[in-house]
């Protein structure tokens, strides 16, 4: 299993900046460890999934995203 992050672009707006992480299952790999991955993640990252893609070869490949938050600071220097 190959896990890939992909940061956001900075010249988007603060409300369209997501953070992607594709996970890739090759065809020779158990089903339930790309489960358990997706769902490590889900649960303790605050990643959701966004996208499936089952290639011809048997590989799969999913794409999680997760909205990144930027804090401004409040403090007047």
């Amino acid at each position: 299993m190959l896990e890939e992050r992909i940061k956001p672009a900075l010249h988007h707006e603060d409300d369209q900046r997501f953070e992607y992480l594709v996970i890739t299952s090759f065809p020779g790999e158990p089903k339930h460890l790309a489960r358990a991955a997706l769902r490590e993640h889900a649960d303790n990252g605050k990643w959701e999934l966004m996208r499936t893609c089952r290639y011809e070869g048997g590989a799969y490949k999913y794409w999680l995203r997760r909205r990144v938050m930027r804090i401004r600071s409040t403090l007047g220097t």
